[in-house]
């Protein structure tokens, strides 16, 4: 993969074995995360779609006698 200048940022161009693996068309949001000094992951972030499955799975996994305090969450440490 070779970096190049794109406006004011730097750019990489995934190669297409790459970009089929993952699946990954125009548009499509991915992360990059480090790993190593040399090494990075690339990995597809999830759609809106599998965001809202997942909360849908979570939802009602609470105990029953949770309570959210906003002050609690709020609170600076």
């Amino acid at each position: 993969m070779r970096v190049s200048k794109w406006g004011n940022s730097l750019a990489l161009r995934l190669p297409a074995s790459v970009v089929k693996t993952l699946g990954l068309k125009e548009g499509d949001d991915i992360e990059i995360v480090i790993a190593d000094e040399r090494v990075f992951q690339i990995r597809k972030k999830p759609g809106r779609e599998a965001a809202l499955s997942k909360l849908r799975k979570f939802r009602g996994n609470l105990p029953s006698d949770f309570r959210f305090d906003r002050e609690d969450a709020n609170a600076r440490s």
